[in-house]
């Protein structure tokens, strides 16, 4: 619930230690959130990532694992027998795997799909529920510019966010009038620690820009926003080409 200047009390971080979930994070307890939960797989650096919250709010960890979709729903019970309501909840787990690598394995395809979107899809239900059920909620999907048009270069990645971009829109309208909304953030290039020696792409940003753009998005009850606004036009244009021209993109 937001309190009487407009700041949530708490904020779950699902895949607490990427780098734009936990900018996220640090912006809304800038603007006032009292509690953070960091939930991921390793604990350890959880807990690291978690000092940079715990002078300026009362902050947790948690295990949590996207593929592990039978464990979701005793973890969001758990968090709220704790907390209470659940104000803001991020999914930032992902992974984004090797694509010719992928190609030649497909189980590391399958793990990315599991994790980017069965995963994700299992918890923001349950998360869904739970909100529905209290009144108030907002969900923050991380999606991608990579969902809006397959290419060479990462189509299986990409399919995996074009599946959980689809299904955030769907959750949105299927929780119109329940006062929990889903906002889908769709970033272009941003400079992370996942993705640390690649080339840059036209209009890389921060996770600081991802996350006030988020946080403003929240505020204004927006359900999509596009990190930065420019690659909007420029994914339009890619999604408007030709198949064969699209083909011959390498990136």
């Amino acid at each position: 619930m937001r309190n009487a200047v407009g700041a949530v009390d708490n904020v779950l971080v699902l895949g607490g230690t990427s780098d734009i979930g936990m900018a996220i994070a640090d912006a809304l307890v800038n603007r006032g959130a009292r509690r953070v939960v960091l939930a991921g797989r390793n604990i350890a650096a959880l807990e690291a990532a978690a000092d940079a919250f715990r002078d300026r709010a009362e902050t947790a960890v948690r295990f949590f694992d996207a593929a592990s979709t039978e464990s979701h729903a005793a973890l969001i019970a758990e968090l709220t027998e704790e907390l209470g309501d659940l104000d803001v909840a991020v999914l930032a787990a992902g992974v984004q795997p090797d694509q010719a690598a992928a190609e030649h394995d497909p189980s590391i395809a399958v793990e990315a799909a599991t994790i980017n979107y069965v995963g994700a899809m299992s918890i923001s239900l349950v998360l869904a529920n739970q909100m529905r059920h209290q009144g108030h909620g907002q969900i923050v999907i991380l999606s991608s510019v990579a969902a809006e048009r397959p290419r060479r270069s990462n189509f299986i990645y990409g399919s995996t966010k074009a599946g959980l971009d689809a299904f955030a829109e769907g959750l949105g309208y299927a929780l119109n009038g329940s006062g929990v909304s889903v906002l889908t953030v769709r970033p272009g290039f941003v400079r992370t620690k996942l993705t640390k020696g690649h080339t840059e792409a036209p209009f890389a940003v921060e996770a600081a820009d991802v996350a006030t753009a988020t946080v403003t998005a929240l505020d204004a009850g927006r359900s999509v926003v596009w990190v930065p606004p420019q690659v909007r036009w420029i994914m339009s244009g890619i999604r408007h080409l030709p198949r064969g021209a699209v083909g011959r993109i390498k990136r």
